[in-house]
This record gives structure tokens, sequence and C-alpha cells, in this order.
């Protein structure tokens, strides 16, 4: 399948990936819909940063995946579906562990019902490398087990068995794409790199942070928003379960050390008690087994950690003004 010209929607099209691979498809020469969440002030999030002949080219639409009716009037008509809509925190998944539920799963439930309905001819659903909690072995492929070590990961292993319920219960065509560490350019300060970044290109000589010990399969956003894009042309990919990620592995340690080797500015860690994780909770080890989607798409990363890391610097230079770098983003 070729995505040229084919109607396609994506939800949770304001945020991180999901602006990013809006303007990919955008690029691509799809007919964009874009699902932003309703709000009072009618914000579109990243999309509102968009260039001008980007944002012409969409079709922006204001709903919420929590209530069917609506989602359902929004998907008729088109073609191809990326589901990337959730809530996304899990410090936050800690505070209010049934908004996780609402939206994540009787969400994915509801988008699903509505792709059946009108015969959707392809959805890639977003699920996360947090379903698999601590790595148990590694390099870790899609066979892993899945572990909710948070509500929030518990929320996706129950939206991604959803997803699998549906391809076997009605022959529904959703692929579920699994990235890993996804960080650029647009990311909440409530992640890792954006957190050290923000802070140290404020002029903040000492850096508050949580456990630095844990490991990360870090991925460009631009990767991440190529394998949704190889995901759904690909024909092999219907009804499987698919890791996005770099099948690299490295310390958040080593990553802030990598960070303040390319800004070039020395500063002294912190921990920060409210930033670290309950014991049982924290994924003290992720990497990826990426053999899956080069074999069914032929995708590949082409960004490495320090590539990707430069360009996320140079564009948080320009934009520190998106951040609180003062104020612990939950």
């Amino acid at each position: 399948m070729n995505i040229a010209g084919k109607k396609v929607i994506v939800t949770g099209a304001e945020g991180f990936i999901g602006s990013h691979l809006t303007e990919r498809l955008v690029e691509l020469g799809a007919d964009v819909t874009a699902l932003v969440q309703y709000n009072s002030f009618n914000n579109w999030g990243w999309i509102d940063t968009f260039d001008s002949n980007v944002k012409s080219s969409i079709n922006v639409v204001t709903g919420d995946i929590r209530e069917y009716d609506g989602i359902k009037r929004i998907i008729k008509g088109n073609e191809i579906v990326f589901h990337l809509a959730a809530l996304i925190a899990i410090p936050y998944s800690y505070q209010s562990p049934m908004a996780y539920v609402r939206t994540n799963i009787e969400g994915t439930t509801n988008v699903l019902e509505a792709c059946r309905e009108y015969d959707i001819q392809k959805i890639v659903h977003t699920s996360t490398s947090e379903t698999y909690g601590t790595a148990l072995y590694v390099p870790i492929d899609e066979k892993h087990p899945m572990q909710g070590q948070s509500p929030y990961s518990a929320s996706k292993i129950g939206a991604d068995k959803i997803a699998e319920s549906f391809y076997k219960s009605f022959n529904t065509p959703v692929a579920t794409l699994r990235p890993f560490n996804t960080y650029g350019p647009r990311q909440s300060a409530r992640a890792v790199i954006p957190t050290i970044i923000s802070q140290i290109l404020a002029g903040k000589s000492e850096i508050k942070l949580g456990d630095l010990s844990p490991t990360r399969d870090f991925n460009f956003v631009k990767d991440t928003a190529e394998a949704f894009v190889k995901v759904a042309e690909s024909d092999n990919t219907v009804g499987e379960v698919i890791n996005a990620g770099s099948n690299y592995e490295i310390s958040i340690k080593d990553t802030i050390d990598l960070i303040v080797k390319i800004i070039g500015k020395d500063v002294k860690i912190i921990c920060d008690e409210q930033r670290l994780r309950p014991k049982n909770s924290e994924v003290n080890r992720l990497w990826a087994d990426n053999r899956k989607i080069k074999e069914l798409t032929g995708w590949a990363p082409k960004y490495d950690i320090e590539s990707g890391l430069r360009e996320t610097i140079e564009w948080m230079k320009d934009n520190l003004q998106h951040y609180k770098p003062d104020i612990y983003n939950v």
C-alpha cells in the first residue's frame, strides 16, 4: 500500500510523535485529517507551530476518543487510521489511574469499533516499550512477557490486547507498533532528555533528576514517525506486534554525559526524590530487538544517539520558551 493520496487520520496529532507523523504524511502526499483533543481555547498543540503551507494542507478536527459517537463521525470516510491519542505520563498515572483506563483502554476500543464499522483498510495502533517492563532478557523481542509496572503500562497492555482481540475476533486490519523511548523536538519536559537539556540551556549549574542507572533504547522522533509509515504501507504487518527501536542501549548517566559534552557546559547532578519512581515500578533496562520491523517493512533508524541529540538541542535552543525548567513536570 502506498500512502500517497490515501485519506488518513492521526489521533493525537497535536502531540509529540503525532505532530511529526502528521508532517511526514503531508510530505508523502496523504490526505491528512488531524484529530486533536477538544479544548475551549481551540489550541491545536504543536500543529499551531507548523509552517503555514503544511497547516493549510491538514484538516484539523477536535474531539475525544473517550466519546464513541464523536469518534465514529470523525473516522468515517478515511482509509487509514494512525491511533496515537493516549495519556502517556507515567508519574501522573500513579495519581489518576482510572483516567488511563478510560483514555487508553476505553478510548482505543472506541477507535477500533469505529474502524470496524466503516471498514478501514489499515489501523496502526500505538503501544510502548513500557509494556515489557524491566527486561527479563535482552535484546527484547516481541515475545518478551508484558509486565504492568505502572498504571500507565498496564493500561497500554490492556489497549494492546483490545487491538489483538479485534484482529482475532473481527479480522480488523490492525497492526500494533511498539516504539522504544522516542525523543526529539517537541517532547514534553516530563521525559528525561528534554528535562536535562532544558535545565542546562536555562543556565542551571545543578540539574535535578531521578535515578541515573536505568538503561534505555533511545530513538529519534523522525525515525519513529517513519516506522509508523512503513508499518502502515506494509501488507505483512496486519495482526502483528512490532518493535521500533535502535537496538542500542545506553544508561541515563551516559546520556547526560553525552548531552553535557555536546552543549559544552559542566553541571552537577542532584537527585530529586519526587522524580524517583516507586522501587518496583522503575523499568531498569530496555533494549530493543528490531529484527522483525526490518524484515517486515525494511525500516531501519537513520539517526544515531549523538546526531539525534544534536538536532534536539539545536531545536530546544530556539524553543526554550515552551519549557519550565524550574518546575517538575509530572
